[in-house]
């Protein structure tokens, strides 16, 4: 069977292959695995165990290995990492294994490429981790070494911190073309750390909060600490099936956007399309087109790339979920809140379950996977049955995007 490919070549066809996810494992997002004597080594050890055993898979059952990890040797001097699966569990010695790196959305690059080894035949079932460890170092040191995901001297020059300066620029933009409330962007941090309560993973969910000038202070621009996702460790783990495998997927990978542009952050805000950003929109809609969905409103919910609110509050419109511009009204209808039309980030997202950047895009398609399950617990979507994921690299550099479903 064919379909039509989409993306830049639409004429094109290939053959279907069913991507299905067999399982999948979180670490606890709350702990600091420095604090507790350890290291990316003990990471990697429980992402590796406790993805396998939920998949009920033993270490010979892996065909091959795709790790995503951003800063791994800014944070830790351990580079290599492509390697460490096989380091803390020898049964994996020579399976086949590589680490990817695209900033934030370093783990979707990692999906992608676990996928295109199953559907070109090379191996029937891929073991992927998104793995970073981001807490070794004090919080101002953390956000220069996340600064490398920009183009390093040129742009955020002069900013004290990069992202928060980035995002609010992106913000800043928004209100130029057709005015922003900034209580629209609090509105969306306040959801994603009141969702994030309900996640047992979680990073933020008994933390306490201020709404106020000191419990809230401002970051960079008009960005205030709760419109900011947490510097964390973390690890995701999934395992992916090719359907002649002969395993029993309990979800799949119905459709997938991927698209690049340049590093700097100006000539994305300095083109005049309809879209801020056009080029995320087209990821989702490849996404979209892949997966036979014609429009947000046929997903049952989103899990989307909030390093920082402006990125959600873009999310909105660029998902198609209000016209251009309007993002604002499905704040204001209580659109993206449980029970709303389209619940978005119902585990929290990056601003109140955490980001360990390499671990991200793994993290969300493993959400995805358990809301189609139906396995989400408290933060499950009532009979969701297809989940979106956007998972953004540096300044929307490298965008990433699944639809999920159930099988």
């Amino acid at each position: 069977m064919l379909r039509k490919a989409c993306g830049l070549h639409p004429e094109q066809a290939y053959p279907e292959t069913m991507i299905g996810i067999l399982g999948g494992y979180q670490t606890d997002y709350a702990r600091n695995w420095t604090k507790e004597g350890s290291d990316i080594s003990g990471l990697v050890a429980e992402v590796v165990a406790g993805t396998l055993e939920h998949a009920g898979l033993e270490p010979e059952d892996i065909g091959v290995i795709h790790v995503g990890n951003a800063f791994g040797q800014l944070f830790t001097g351990q580079g290599h990492l492509g390697a460490m699966p096989a380091t803390v569990e020898p049964r994996l010695a020579g399976v086949p294994a590589a680490r990817h790196e695209a900033a934030c959305a370093s783990g979707g690059i990692a999906l992608l490429a676990a996928m295109a080894d199953l559907e070109s035949g090379r191996y029937d079932v891929a073991l992927v981790l998104g793995v970073e460890l981001e807490r070794s170092v004090p919080g101002d040191v953390a956000a220069d070494h996340m600064g490398a995901a920009a183009w390093v001297g040129r742009d955020a020059q002069g900013a004290k911190f990069v992202w928060p300066w980035s995002f609010s620029e992106l913000a800043d933009e928004y209100d130029r073309r057709y005015g922003l409330n900034d209580e629209h962007l609090r509105a969306i941090g306040r959801l994603n750390l009141a969702n994030a309560k309900r996640n047992p993973l979680a990073q933020t969910r008994a933390w306490t909060y201020r709404d106020d000038e000191v419990g809230n202070p401002v970051v960079e621009g008009r960005l205030r600490r709760n419109d900011c996702s947490q510097v964390t460790d973390g690890a995701a783990g999934l395992v992916l099936v090719a359907e002649r495998s002969g395993r029993v997927p309990q979800a799949q990978i119905l459709g997938w956007g991927h698209r690049t542009v340049g590093l700097p952050l100006g000539p994305k805000l300095a083109a005049r399309e309809e879209l801020v950003m056009p080029h995320v929109a087209a990821t989702i809609q490849d996404a979209f087109r892949r997966a036979g969905v014609a429009d947000v409103f046929e997903v049952d919910g989103i899990e989307t790339h909030d390093c920082f609110t402006p990125s959600e509050y873009m999310a909105i419109d660029h998902f198609g979920i209000t016209a251009p511009g309007r993002s604002w009204e499905a704040i204001e209808n209580g659109d993206l809140e449980m029970g709303g039309r389209i619940p978005m980030n119902p585990s929290g997202g990056l601003i109140g379950g955490g980001h360990p950047v390499g671990a991200t895009g793994v993290r969300m398609v493993l959400d995805a996977h358990r809301q189609v399950t139906g396995a989400a617990g408290e933060y499950q979507v009532p009979g969701a049955r297809r989940f979106a994921t956007l998972n953004i690299g540096g300044s929307t550099a490298t965008t990433v995007s699944f639809v999920v479903g159930a099988v």
